[in-house]
C-alpha cells in the first residue's frame, strides 16, 4: 500500500515538473487572422492538435542532441514519417506513461521496481520497432520500385529527353510512391543549387542499399567520364532485372525452408492426433494384454 502511494506521489510530482517547464516555453508559432473566426473545422482542429504536440514536444529539445538526434533524423527521414525527433522523443515518453497506467492495477509492491523498469524499456523501446519496420518496408518497396523507374528512365532517354527532362517527366506521370518521392527529392536538390552527382550520391547513402549503390554509381560514372547516359541507364536496367529474377529464386528457395516450421508445429501434430487417436482410444478400451494377464 505505502509502495503505491509512493508511485502515485512520484508520478504527480513528475507531471508537476514536466508542465511546468512547460508553461516555461512560450509557443513561436505565428497567428494570422482567418475568415472563420468562429469555429473551426475537422482539419483545423487536427493541426491545432498537432500544434499543440509540437508545442509539448520542444520540452525535450535539451534531450535530443548530438549522435542521437542525428540518429533520430536520419531514421525517421528514411522510414518517410512526418515528425521531428523531439516529437518522437514525446512519443516514447507517451508510450512510458501508458504502459504505466495499463499496468498499474496488477503490479504487486514487491515487483515495483522491476515494474518501473519494464515500463520504461517498452516505452523507449516500442516505438523504436516500430520505426525500424517503416525502414524495413520502405526499404523493400524502394528495391521493388527501382528497377522499374530504371526502365521508365531509360524509355525516357532513348526517346530524346536529357536526363533531367526525363526525370522530371517520369516524375511528374507517374503515380505517388516511395521512390518516386525519392526522386523528386533529388530534382529539388538539384533545383536548390546542389550538383547531380551529390543528390544521386547522397540518395544512396541515406538508404545504404546495393541496388542504389549501383544505380547511383552508375550514373556518377558516366557524368564522370562523359560516356552516354542512354547506354548507362540500358544496361543497369538489364542487371536489375536479372537481380530482380535471382532475387526471386532466392526466395522461393527459402520458401520451403520456412514452410516447414508451421509444417512441423501444426501439421505433422494434427495428422498424428487424426491417424493415431483412433487407435490409440480402441487399444485403451479392448487392451489384448489385460486379457492376458487375466488369464494367468
Amino acid at each position: 500500500m505505502l509502495e503505491g502511494i509512493l508511485t502515485l506521489v512520484f508520478t504527480f510530482a513528475y507531471l508537476g515538473g514536466f508542465f511546468f517547464i512547460l508553461g516555461l516555453i512560450p509557443p513561436r508559432e505565428e497567428k494570422r487572422p482567418t475568415l472563420e473566426a468562429f469555429g473551426l473545422t475537422s482539419e483545423k482542429k487536427k493541426k491545432s492538435l498537432f500544434s499543440a504536440l509540437r508545442v509539448v514536444a520542444l520540452v525535450n529539445k535539451p534531450f535530443v542532441i548530438g549522435p542521437l538526434r542525428n540518429r533520430i533524423s536520419k531514421d525517421l527521414i528514411v522510414a518517410h514519417v512526418n515528425i521531428t525527433p523531439e516529437e518522437f522523443f514525446l512519443l516514447k515518453e507517451a508510450g512510458v506513461v501508458l504502459a504505466m497506467f495499463v499496468s498499474f492495477p496488477v503490479v504487486k509492491p514487491d515487483f515495483l521496481f522491476a515494474w518501473v523498469c519494464m515500463c520504461l524499456a517498452a516505452g523507449y523501446y516500442i516505438p523504436e520497432f516500430w520505426l525500424k519496420g517503416k525502414i524495413k518496408t520502405a526499404k523493400a518497396v524502394i528495391v521493388k520500385e527501382l528497377p522499374d523507374a530504371i526502365d521508365l528512365l531509360g524509355l525516357c532517354v532513348n526517346a530524346g529527353l536529357d536526363f533531367m527532362l526525363a526525370l522530371r517527366w517520369v516524375v511528374e506521370k507517374s503515380p505517388p510512391s516511395i521512390m518516386i518521392d525519392e526522386l523528386n527529392t533529388i530534382l529539388q536538390e538539384i533545383g536548390v543549387g546542389k550538383t547531380r552527382r551529390d543528390a544521386i550520391r547522397d540518395l544512396a547513402l541515406r538508404y545504404e542499399l546495393p541496388d542504389l549503390s549501383t544505380f547511383s554509381r552508375t550514373l556518377i560514372q558516366a557524368d564522370k567520364m562523359g560516356t552516354s547516359v542512354t547506354e548507362a541507364l540500358n544496361m543497369l536496367s538489364e542487371d536489375m532485372r536479372l537481380a530482380r529474377y535471382r532475387r526471386g529464386e532466392q526466395m522461393a528457395l527459402k520458401a520451403p525452408l520456412k514452410l516447414l516450421i508451421p509444417l512441423l508445429l501444426f501439421i505433422f501434430p494434427v495428422v498424428g492426433i487424426l491417424v493415431a487417436g483412433p487407435i490409440l482410444l480402441d487399444f485403451m478400451q479392448n487392451n489384448p494384454f489385460s486379457k492376458l494377464g487375466g488369464g494367468k
